[in-house]
Order: structure tokens, then sequence, then C-alpha cells
């Protein structure tokens, strides 16, 4: 992994721009949060767990629909208070209705609890609340009490250096996971292409390798119905839907930047683009409209939701679905395989790369401190229990020796003898809903030196390493993707104004033409449309972060 740290890009704006956060960060309406944690004579508190009397914090956080709204009922929470002593007094947000309630809750900053645990912000987030004074600075917090995640700094400065906002303070405790890196990391692909083999081989077919022989098969599923009785759906995704659109088919067209959902390429000679506006999309779109006309698309790919979607799955429904993994959607495994990158009709074949996947897993928002926070000190050791080597992998995939559930490890042992989390065979389990029913999230670091130490790579992160490294890899003809970079307050506001209107517009229309066509003739005025909104506004701030992250040879 690459560890240069972006000095250039911070020393821009940090001299000008400290003095008004410092300012912000110290006049909140809500409270006056102690952002060093120090005591009343400025000397580290000495805080050991378990603690003598027992404390209480308040976190919001989100979990899924389908599992318990209590994060006291959880394992990994209740072991925590076992091993520290400190209750967690939790307000729980439906995770697909998190963000409205997280706004809601940020907008009454006076009744805010100590933190947010599953924060879920942006760039642009994390600027608006410490400019307003209503989540604090941590570094103080990290330096004095937070020795787990200082060590995962110190081993990789490049996370110090992406959580540092242009102001020169970090807001937001991270979630990092490190499977692969560069092309070969399991973020590289998000949403893959799985074909039904056991219709393929059934049909005496073989696996399509152009957008043509697709098409024929798609056609002769239609015709053939292997599902029965009707209910065969040639290809099915969610529109739009992240990991769940088809936008990576796309990479056959044009100069093979395909779609992503950000929508954002980099090019081999470290330009900007927006994918929505190549020529390539364009004939991507017109292709993809023909096979919806042919009744070759779910009609409802459209408008339907995560639980339709993976219903009509679990029901052996589809030939070609979109997905991070096959074993989420398909009742068995072993019945799909990853479709490889396609040639398109000039014989351009790539798999676009996913933004900011070269450097892992990243989130620089997951967990804030709001200004409200009686014991900034505690608040942070505590979350430091979350970067422990041996804690982070429950947080992030679920934990061990909980009865009467599917666990996802069990206590072993590795070759030093030492404690190391073992994945448990899933059989037929879904491993999104395992992980649902045992993970918390939250901030947390799960390293790729880990593996074989404090945990076993999990399954289906290991295959699906293996697809990316031998299916997907030598088709990656982009040497770049657009790094995670931390904008000052003025440009993330820049940004987040454009792209709200620009990502809208370009979604609504790449659906409707899939649907309904048009795009030859919508197309001048659908590039007027994005340039009205500020595309090359948008594109050039954009390129002038990419630009400082290359400067004088830095993460080549």
């Amino acid at each position: 992994m690459k560890r240069a740290i972006l000095k250039k890009m911070l020393a821009l704006t940090l001299t000008a721009a400290t003095a008004v956060s410092m300012a912000a960060c110290g006049s909140s309406s809500a409270g006056q949060a102690n952002t060093s944690g120090l005591d009343e004579n400025g000397q580290v508190k000495e805080i050991t767990f378990p603690l003598a009397e027992k404390a209480e914090l308040s976190f919001i956080t989100s979990a899924p629909a389908n599992s318990t709204q209590d994060p006291n009922e959880r394992v990994i929470f209740q072991r925590l208070e076992e091993q520290t002593n400190v209750h967690i007094n939790w307000t729980c947000f439906v995770e697909d209705q998190f963000d409205d309630k997280k706004n809601l809750a940020m907008s009454q900053a006076k009744s805010l609890p100590d933190g947010l645990f599953n924060a879920n912000m942006s760039n642009y987030d994390l600027l608006r609340y410490a400019k307003q004074g209503v989540i604090i600075p941590v570094e103080d917090l990290i330096d004095n009490y937070m020795p787990n995640l200082q060590a995962v700094f110190e081993k990789y400065p490049e996370y110090r250096t992406m959580c540092t906002a242009p102001d020169g303070h970090i807001y937001g405790f991270p979630w990092i996971e490190q499977l692969g890196e560069g092309k070969e990391a399991i973020q590289s692909v998000g949403g893959m292409p799985f074909i039904n083999k056991k219709w393929l081989d059934e049909l005496n077919l073989e696996v399509p390798t152009t957008t043509d022989e697709l098409v024929e098969v798609l056609k002769i599923f239609k015709e053939k119905d292997p599902a029965g009785n009707g209910q065969t759906i040639p290809m099915s995704f969610i529109a739009n839907g992240g990991n769940e659109d088809l936008g990576v088919l796309l990479g056959a067209f044009g100069e093979g930047y395909g779609d992503v959902p950000d929508h954002i390429a980099v090019t081999n000679d470290k330009k900007v683009i927006w994918t929505a506006v190549q020529d390539g999309y364009k004939e991507g779109i017109e292709w993809l409209h023909t096979m919806y006309e042919e009744g070759l698309m779910d009609p409802e790919a459209f408008t339907q939701d995560w639980s339709t979607f993976v219903s009509k799955g679990k029901a052996d429904r589809y030939g070609l679905f979109f997905t991070w993994d096959a074993a989420n959607i398909g009742s068995n495994l072993d019945d799909y395989i990853p479709l490889p990158a396609l040639a398109g009709p000039d014989g351009m074949k790539s798999m676009p790369r996913q933004s900011g996947s070269a450097t892992s897993g990243f989130d620089r928002g997951r967990c804030v401190l709001t200004s409200n926070c009686k014991d900034t000190a505690l608040a942070a050791k505590w979350l430091d229990q979350m970067y422990a080597p041996l804690q982070s992998p429950q947080n992030n995939w679920g934990t061990y020796g909980e009865e009467g559930k599917f666990n996802i490890f069990e206590m072993s042992t590795n070759d030093e003898g030492e404690p190391m989390l073992k994945h448990m065979d899933l059989g037929t389990e879904s491993p999104v809903e395992v992980r649902q029913n045992q993970s918390v999230n939250g901030p947390l670091a799960v390293l790729n030196d880990y593996y074989g130490v404090y945990v076993t790579c999990p399954d289906d992160a290991q295959y699906r390493l293996d697809w990316i490294r031998e299916i997907y890899v030598p088709d990656m003809i982009e040497e770049y993707v657009y790094p995670n970079v931390f904008t000052s307050q003025e440009d993330a506001d820049a940004l987040n104004q454009y792209e709200t209107d620009i990502k809208q517009y370009t979604e609504q229309m790449k659906a409707d033409w899939i649907m309904n066509g048009g795009i030859g003739e919508d197309w001048d005025a659908y590039l007027k449309k994005l340039e009205e909104y500020g595309l090359s506004k948008y594109l050039e701030i954009k390129q002038s972060y990419l630009d400082a992250y290359y400067a004088d040879g830095q993460n080549e």
C-alpha cells in the first residue's frame, strides 16, 4: 500500500483555516466538550478497564430492519460492557431510514448524545457540523487515549492523513477494512455480474464473452424458461442501486470507462471524467434499451427494493444479476459464476474500477463525538477498544459463541498459539444476513497483516478476492481511481451543491433511456443541462484535488 503523506494538499489550506476551525469548535451552542480530554491540571486521565464504578455514555447508531433494534441485545456490546464496565445508552434508527433520522437529530444539537457510533458522515457533513460546533475535533483524544488507533496510524501513516481535514483537524474516527490492495483490492469491483451456470449447463450454452453473445444467451433463457411456469427473469438488477446496478456492462463500449455508482473515473493521463457523458456510455445505454425492448430485463428493476430483489433471487428466477456476492441473492452459490468482462462491438473489453478502492475500504466519518460529550476521555478510551485487533473483526463481521444463532467465528489459535478468530463455514447461510444479526460496524480497523494472526480471511472474501485477481484484473485498463481526498469546507459545499443536481439528473435519465429509449435524440440537450448544473466546475474542483494528490510524484 502506498504510504506517501499528502503534505502539499494540507499545506494549501492549513494556515488560513485553522483559526476559523478552532473558533468554531470552541463556540458550540450545544455544549463545551473537552476536546483534549485532559484533567484540570492538563494531565492525561488514568482510565483502566474495567472501571471500578459503572459509567455511562450515549450514542446514536443504526441497525438493519431484519435484526434487533436494541444494540444492547447484541453479544458484542454485552461483552464490551463486561470488559469496560461502561454502559451505552443507545438511540437506534433503522438502517434504511438512518440518514433522514440522523439529519433531524443533528438539527437539534442541544439534545444530541455523546456521539454517533455509525455516523455515516460525508466530508461535507464533517466540515459543516464542525463549523457549526456540533461535532468536535478528536486528534488530541486519539493521541492521549487511543493507543490501538495510534498503532494503525503509525503502521499506515496515510490513514491519519486521509482522516485529517484541510484545517489540520480530525473530526471522525475511521472505518478501515483492508482486503487486498490496488487493482486487487476487494472493493475495486463493487457490483459483479453473476450468470446462472446451472442454466447454461442445462441448455448446453457457453459463458458469453461478447455483448452479442450475452444477448443471445438471455434470449434463450427467456425462451426456454428454465425457472419454469414463466417465472424466468433473464436479467435483474436495481437501477442506480450501487452494487446492484448494471453499469459494469458498459465497459464494453467506447473507451471502456463503463459506469460506477459515483459516475467518476480517472483516465490514464490522470484526468477526472464523468462516465455518463462519454460516447461509450451513450452507446452502451442504447444497447441496454434494446434488451429492455426484447423483454430481457426484469420490469421491476427500476423500482424494486433490496428485499424484493433478494426474494426473486432466492426463488432461482434469475439468469443474470448484479451484486457484491452471489450468495446474498441466489439460493446456491455453486449455481452462479462471475461473468467476465465482455468484448463490445468494437472489441473493447474493460472492467471499470470503483473510486477510492486503491486504498481499500475506508470511511473517515464512521464515528463522531458531539459537543455535548460530557467525558470525552472516557468516550475516546471506550471507542479505542473497537480498534483492538481481536475486536475489529467482530465489529465488522460478527462474533463467536452466541447461543441459538449462527456464529461467524469460533475462537481458535494461530500458529503461535495465540487467540485467533476463525471463520466458520457459512454453509447455505447468506453472509450478509448472518453478519447483520451479529456485527455492529462503527469505527474499526481490519488490516491485511491481521489475517492468519488475529483472524482468518473470510471464505466469501477470499473467493471474491480470487475472482477479482483471476477474472477481472486482467481487464482493468484504468490505472488510476479517484482517491479518498478530504476537501476544504468551501469546496465541499460547492461539490455537494453541484453533485446533488448532476447525479440526480444523470440517474433519472439513465433509467428513462434504458426503458424508453431516446438517448440519441436527447443527448445534446442532456449534455447542455449537465453543464447548466455545473458539471465542468464540479470536475474542475475534483481535478484540483487529484492533481494535489499526485503532485511531485506523490502516491504513484
